[in-house]
């Protein structure tokens, strides 16, 4: 599927409505409605006298003034900046000597996003001015649109990566946009994960376990995978962070899952031999014993991978080979290895 690469995509001189502006612009319908009534930065024109069309300019000066607030300008400041921008005159009582905040025009608060999907745009632009409201309904309506695999890889992932850039190149700022924004990430795909697939039939294959290993924190990932299996109907058992090694091995051991996923951020937490001992786990009676495919997830696998250890490069494959491990379809073959 294309992406664009600019943040325009809708023809040049067409008027926007609210809904559409507030997605581009990341913010909520409600936040520009109360910056034109608290500002007078609103649209020059309004159709039938009551509904809000945006105009090139009026979009031009609406993205002046997210740039001023994402850079930390005071609301009223940055709108008196956007109007003079876009050569709006000031409304009576509403002083413009004051001039524009030097030095804060670029926008310190951009992230660099790159090549990416235009709700990316609008994700981080709600991201950086922290605005819960906005970053719910931009990952609410990416998930419904999407759906959970191409939400989580065209969307959330970018937005993601691109504030850990801008956190590991600005010392320890945007550590609250990064907070915020996994919060969020981790409630759009809960809310997007049906309710657990019941197992009555003993003979159904068990379920996917997902995990971290022990010392591992970060559980985004595979709940964007828990969220993707379960849009398949997949069973799946979540333990998330830092699950010690004994619990983990008890929990194959009563569970007999058809797939073990193991994640590991980062290479201190990664350990081969816990990989390997829950590969080696069997169960069932003697002459139809059955053990787990054993999946590695995360960049702390990356090197040699032990033989039989599945890792998968995106969701989308993970997904495809739980879904044919709990089938039966998968053989004992590595062919989801890196090299």
């Amino acid at each position: 599927m294309s992406r664009s690469t600019a943040p325009e995509d809708h023809p040049t001189g067409v008027p926007l409505t609210t809904g559409a502006l507030a997605r581009r612009l990341g913010v909520s319908p409600t936040t520009l409605r109360s910056w034109d009534r608290r500002y007078g930065i609103g649209p020059a024109v309004r159709a039938d006298g009551r509904h809000r069309r945006w105009t090139p300019r009026d979009v031009a000066m609406l993205e002046a003034m997210c740039r001023l607030t994402s850079a930390g300008v005071p609301p009223a400041e940055a709108a008196r900046a956007a109007k003079e921008t876009a050569g709006v005159p000031p409304v009576t009582g509403e002083t413009s000597d004051e001039p524009p905040p030097q030095g804060r025009s670029r926008a310190s608060g951009t992230l660099p996003l790159g090549d990416v999907r235009q709700e990316c745009r609008g994700l981080a632009r709600a991201a950086v001015r922290l605005d819960s409201p906005a970053v719910e309904e931009q990952l609410a309506a990416a998930v419904r649109q999407y759906g959970i695999t191409v939400a989580w890889q065209e969307v959330m992932v970018p937005t993601l990566h691109a504030v850990g850039r801008k956190w590991a190149s600005s010392g320890d700022r945007y550590v609250e946009v990064e907070h915020l924004l996994s919060w969020h990430v981790s409630t759009a795909l809960r809310r997007g994960t049906p309710p657990p697939v019941a197992q009555s039939d003993a003979s159904v294959a068990g379920p996917v376990v997902l995990a971290c290993v022990p010392g591992e924190q970060h559980t985004l990932p595979i709940e964007a995978l828990n969220a993707a299996l379960g849009e398949l109907r997949l069973p799946t058992r979540m333990f998330g962070a830092a699950v010690p090694a004994e619990a983990l091995a008890a929990a194959v051991q009563r569970l007999g899952p058809s797939a073990v996923v193991l994640w590991a951020q980062a290479r201190s937490t990664a350990s081969l031999a816990l990989a390997r001992h829950v590969a080696g786990t069997q169960w069932g009676v003697k002459g139809a014993r059955r053990r787990p495919l054993v999946m590695l997830g995360g960049p702390g696998w990356s090197g040699p991978q032990a033989r039989g250890l599945h890792r998968p490069p995106t969701l989308k494959d993970a997904v495809d080979v739980l879904s044919d491990a709990h089938t039966g379809r998968h053989g004992d073959e590595a062919s989801g290895e890196r090299p």
